[in-house]
């Protein structure tokens, strides 16, 4: 009886001690933003605080991405159910492609039937990855959820050590699961880009067909990626309720929010799992931008 109940009693612990972070590393993307159009200034590692519901973490390294260190992997993905005028902004993109410094790998894909054909997959030969970019069929509901495709992108994505981030031209209206305030495909979108490391972006592009000028799909379509992005940590672009005349400035704003991206990495404690994260600086007109939530490791 006495051997039955240590056993228990081991059991208990373990799953206890499984259960804590027990000084589990972590590294997340942030980007560092200043006032508007003027380059931030240069932090140290002293200079980022960081809090795990509301516990302060030790910061152990602070490093650019934009450096032979780290590096950026960026998927343009494009809903292929977006309206065919977006044709007009191909050419500010492929530009935008070029215009990545040479350590970033960009691929090209295009969300369709909730998932993502890689038209290209990542490289650092940006003429190649430009070059691929096209004009979406145009086929009303033809991606399908742009959520489910986002997830099968994070999914099939390789581990490694450089950052990563999406940028999506969407509508965000979800023909598999319709508008209103829960969407289990968007949930479970933000939570693998958060388990990942994956911030996303996204600039809204009306939908081709019926989608494309309902006012209660677009605004859900608009909340959605507006949640998407706000909570892995990215940006998103939109003008009111119709498709931008031109993106070029939104993509102007994304080079600068890549020149200004870094790698944390922190020590986490406690327990393990899906918790709240925030950022602080004391330096003045500058603000930390991360996912509003982090994964923290257990016990290995």
């Amino acid at each position: 009886m006495l051997t039955r109940i240590t056993r228990v009693f081991f059991a208990v612990c373990c799953l206890t001690i499984s259960a804590l972070a027990q000084d589990q590393p972590v590294r997340i993307v942030v980007t560092v933003e200043g006032q508007k159009d003027a380059t931030p200034p240069a932090l140290t590692k002293d200079d980022v605080m960081v809090f795990v519901d509301n516990q302060r973490m030790r910061v152990i390294d602070w490093a650019p991405v934009q450096s032979d260190q780290i590096g950026l992997q960026l998927w343009i993905l494009i809903d292929d159910g977006t309206d065919s005028s977006v044709g007009n902004q191909l050419e500010d993109l492929r530009k935008f492609v070029l215009e990545q410094p040479a350590t970033t790998q960009v691929g090209v894909g295009y969300m369709r039937n909730g998932t993502v054909l890689a038209l290209q997959q990542l490289t650092t030969d940006h003429a190649a990855a430009a070059k691929v970019i096209r004009l979406p069929i145009s086929q009303p509901g033809a991606s399908a959820s742009p959520y489910l495709s986002l997830t099968d992108l994070v999914q099939r994505w390789p581990a490694g050590q450089q950052a990563r981030e999406v940028v999506m031209i969407s509508s965000g209206v979800d023909p598999d699961n319709g508008p209103g305030p829960s969407n289990p495909y968007l949930d479970r979108a933000i939570l693998v880009a958060e388990r990942a490391g994956v911030v996303v972006n996204a600039i809204y592009f009306g939908s081709a067909g019926h989608f494309g000028h309902s006012r209660w799909q677009i605004n859900w379509g608009q909340n959605f990626l507006s949640q998407l992005t706000e909570e892995t940590g990215g940006e998103f672009f939109w003008q009111g309720d119709f498709s931008p005349i031109s993106i070029d400035s939104y993509l102007k704003e994304l080079n600068q929010h890549f020149a200004s991206l870094h790698v944390l990495t922190f020590q986490a404690q406690g327990k393990a799992g899906e918790r709240r994260l925030k950022l602080k600086t004391e330096v003045p007109h500058v603000m930390l931008v991360g996912p509003s939530k982090v994964s923290v490791p257990g016990v290995k």
